[in-house]
């Protein structure tokens, strides 16, 4: 087998990998609050966010051959591999994309292992602008665009980062206010029962924008890969069977759950009502709409969290966990720089064994030693289908604030 093929082989593999953990890093993104507030039964839920990731992941491909031009120069506006990279069968490129697949599984199995919901999307690009930064030079990211127009990392990336969880808290804030005001002399098992109803519509919605969006950049690299090597020509369709293992790959992650992070977005922050659900997932909703139909690289995780805590504000005596809302920011800040740290070391160990064959098998084995170390780990305080939902102690940063309007 060729270098430059095997080499595509491990990319196919790693990249097949990380969709995985985004699918079951991501699960909580639409399912922890129905899940939180017995809407659906934890399998149930995650069955059907397995089963619409599965669908929305079909439903377009827009994005897909673009995943790394918001971010990083490896791509030409077209979408194919610049020409320099293509020497020796693409293989400087496939161990750039193969190194920065790996930083972004590092902080995926690092931050579900904690149970912290943090953005595989920013995950993915930290862990390609590590790479690229060690590959080609600071030259090689693409920080601002051209200037014709809001792009790179800081317009694509870092500005909806910040802006998205706020406006989906905002929005989330005054639908749950509203919404307590309006049926405040309605019996509470009526509303309760309605609103459960109403969270799976909007729980569904959500997880199928999900696999509608991030399915599609483990598309695009996978394809990008297949260019590079020279086993796809075309830079404005995908293969079919790069669309069906990727389905099927965010659609098993999805299913399978990471029910550490449900159980922090669920139970961690406040003590979530149907109402208060329904209303931070129609938040969610409307905003990853708008701001993908925008173009931005949205976190649906960043939107979800700041849904959850609008909707603890949101309601007149409600209490909010801060400590814990605290983890989530400082993970949220330091995803990007700790993938592209692992990106960048990643790349000089496998340039280090002389960039080939030999370089990337072995820092796929370095990936397959920390996923098992990590996966041994969490089998010290399993969390689980059973166990998703018990109270919220001590332990776990128990200590909550009144949250006035």
């Amino acid at each position: 087998m060729e270098t430059a093929t095997l080499i595509l082989v491990l990319v196919v593999v790693v990249a097949l990998t990380f969709d995985f953990t985004n699918g079951f890093h991501d699960t909580a993104n639409a399912m922890a609050t129905s899940i939180a507030t017995g809407a659906l039964p934890p399998k149930v839920a995650v069955g059907l966010s397995g089963i619409l990731n599965l669908v929305g992941a079909f439903l377009s491909v827009e994005v897909a051959l673009t995943v790394s031009n918001a971010v990083v120069k490896i791509q030409d506006k077209s979408g194919a591999p610049r020409p320099e990279l293509l020497e020796g069968g693409g293989s400087a490129l496939l161990l750039i994309v193969l190194a920065g697949l790996v930083g972004a599984i590092a902080w995926n199995l690092l931050t579900w292992l904690v149970g912290l919901p943090s953005s595989s999307s920013h995950a993915l690009f930290g862990g390609l602008i590590g790479a690229t930064v060690a590959g080609l030079g600071w030259a090689g990211v693409n920080w601002n665009g051209d200037g014709s127009k809001i792009d790179g990392v800081v317009g694509k990336v870092v500005i909806p980062a910040i802006a998205s969880p706020v406006l989906a808290a905002v929005v989330a804030t005054v639908g749950t206010f509203v919404v307590h005001k309006v049926v405040s002399g309605v019996a509470q098992r009526f509303t309760d029962q309605g609103f459960r109803w109403g969270q799976i519509g909007s729980a569904s919605l959500v997880s199928l924008a999900h696999g509608t969006n991030d399915a599609q950049k483990t598309m695009g690299v996978i394809t990008l890969g297949l260019i590079a090597s020279g086993h796809w020509s075309s830079t404005e369709s995908i293969p079919f069977w790069v669309k069906a293992v990727c389905a099927l790959a965010i659609a098993l992650g999805t299913y399978l759950g990471g029910w550490r992070i449900i159980r922090t977005l669920g139970k961690g922050l406040i003590e979530i009502t149907p109402p208060q659900g329904m209303a931070a997932e129609t938040a969610s909703g409307a905003v990853i709409l708008i701001s993908s139909h925008m173009g931005f690289a949205l976190s649906t995780t960043h939107v979800t969290t700041g849904s959850v805590l609008g909707a603890g504000l949101g309601k007149p005596g409600a209490t909010v966990r801060w400590r814990v809302a605290g983890r989530m920011v400082i993970a949220w800040v330091t995803t990007i720089p700790a993938a592209g740290i692992v990106g960048a070391l990643t790349w000089w160990i496998g340039n280090l064994l002389g960039g080939g064959a030999v370089g990337a098998l072995a820092i796929t084995a370095v990936l397959v030693v920390f996923t098992l170390l990590v996966v041994r780990h969490s089998r010290k305080n399993p969390v689980h289908a059973g166990n998703v939902n018990d109270e919220w102690d001590a332990s776990e940063g128990a200590e909550r604030t009144p949250a006035a309007v």
